[in-house]
């Protein structure tokens, strides 16, 4: 959301404009879920986000600006997703669980986690190669369930999110080092997942 954009949305969110607040919902309500999962776990995690919008509805009229809105909502929600993970005297497990198609080389991507030589390329204008494509969408969605808290929440902060790497580490608590290992290990799972699909074109 452009700075433009988000400065018109605040006018509306301080007047109380409920269409606006609805927005704000929509829009950022996939990356504070994602915030509260690496923090809580998933059981947990819709009851810590609805606690940050409640804490966001008290907190509005004082914001002020000093960071971006969206920075701001996921400070929120780590802070009651902390709250409630203390309450509950729960540890965050940094675990690796494997992959159901274990992992490929690392030294088959470049540093960014991108391909160094990418899959074949697909041919999308035939009903069966379509229908193939949502089957893939569903297995690694599949495989994103899958994943690790942390593991599966650092990629989606990172990918769908856009969050730069020092965002997600003040958000989490955790070092540069480990937000790198967690996202390269998530990657990895990913794109074994889509490479078995490739080869198997079954999940």
């Amino acid at each position: 959301m452009s700075v433009e954009i988000e400065a018109r949305l605040l006018e509306r969110l301080l007047v109380g404009d409920q269409q606006a607040f609805r927005e704000l919902v929509t829009t950022y309500q996939g990356a504070m879920r994602a915030v509260a999962h690496a923090i809580l776990g998933s059981r947990q995690a819709d009851e810590a986000v609805q606690d940050a919008w409640l804490a966001v509805v008290r907190s509005l009229p004082g914001f002020q600006g000093r960071s971006s809105l969206k920075t701001w909502l996921l400070t929120i929600t780590a802070n009651a997703a902390k709250t409630r993970y203390k309450q509950n005297r729960r540890e965050v497990l940094l675990d690796d669980l494997p992959s159901p198609h274990g992992t490929i080389g690392a030294e088959r991507f470049s540093g960014d986690g991108h391909w160094l030589l990418a899959p074949s390329s697909w041919h999308e204008d035939t009903p069966e190669a379509l229908l193939s494509q949502e089957e893939l969408r569903e297995c690694l969605e599949k495989t994103l369930i899958g994943l690790p808290n942390l593991q599966s929440s650092v990629l989606l902060l990172r990918e769908r999110q856009g969050l730069e790497l020092e965002e997600i580490c003040n958000l989490l608590e955790i070092s540069l080092s480990n937000v790198r290992v967690l996202l390269h290990r998530a990657r990895l799972k990913v794109f074994a997942t889509l490479e078995h699909f490739e080869d198997t074109g079954q999940c």
